[in-house]
């Protein structure tokens, strides 16, 4: 490869002074994978600019975020809009660990299923619902586990908060394709975007959904 090659794609000449990985590179490269590939330093004079200045593509997708968004979280509590965020950041997590294919449909019907099973437990009836598909009940065994404290196994929260939740989630996995004109993982590619690296992650790195007790989702709503 040329040196004066882009490392990264190989193809387009490298003209940008990349701080992260020490080498020149194509401004489509730094543009498209800043902060997903490329571990960029808060002090990067690029990612700086497009912080204070992004592209109009960059800023009707915010516009578009922000119009779904906004009214998913309207009459929510200060605690359900908490974990309203640490659930979505649970879900994010899953649908890039687990073997089994995630998907907005997925999403969907884990979280009209323990929506209900949530309202059950509420009116002091134990019952789980079952999701239609086996990654769908997958999902929702493994966000039901992260939701209990260690100690007593009992929920982060009250049932009705949980309810509140998963509703607000099977809405969003519903309408996302359709309003944000995405594909089926509308609405997990929205969550990736909301939970974009900050400053602090970007050079350091602690992973936006650790720690169950973050007083405040890290999260940037557009």
């Amino acid at each position: 490869m040329n040196p004066a090659t882009c490392p990264l794609c190989g193809r387009r000449r490298g003209r940008r002074a990349c701080p992260a990985i020490g080498h020149q590179i194509c401004a489509v490269c730094c543009g498209t994978k800043r902060l997903i590939e490329i571990q960029c330093p808060p002090d990067c004079g690029y990612l700086e600019s497009a912080r204070a200045h992004p592209p109009a593509v960059v800023q009707r997708q915010q516009e578009r975020d922000a119009g779904f968004v906004l009214p998913l979280l309207a009459g929510l509590s200060q605690h359900q809009y908490q974990l309203l965020f640490l659930v979505q950041g649970t879900l994010k997590k899953l649908a890039e660990s687990l073997e089994v294919a995630v998907n907005d449909q997925v999403i969907r019907e884990s979280a009209q299923a323990l929506a209900a099973t949530y309202e059950t437990a509420s009116k002091g009836i134990i019952y789980d619902h079952r999701p239609p598909s086996l990654a769908a009940e997958r999902v929702m065994n493994e966000v039901k586990t992260f939701l209990k404290t260690p100690d007593d196994q009992k929920p982060l929260a009250s049932e009705r908060d949980l309810m509140e939740v998963f509703r607000r989630v099977e809405r969003a996995a519903t309408e996302a394709g359709s309003a944000l004109d995405g594909g089926p993982r509308a609405y997990l590619d929205l969550i990736g975007r909301l939970m974009r690296p900050t400053t602090d992650e970007a050079s350091g790195s602690k992973d936006p959904t650790e720690g169950k007790s973050s007083s405040e989702p890290r999260v940037i709503i557009p």
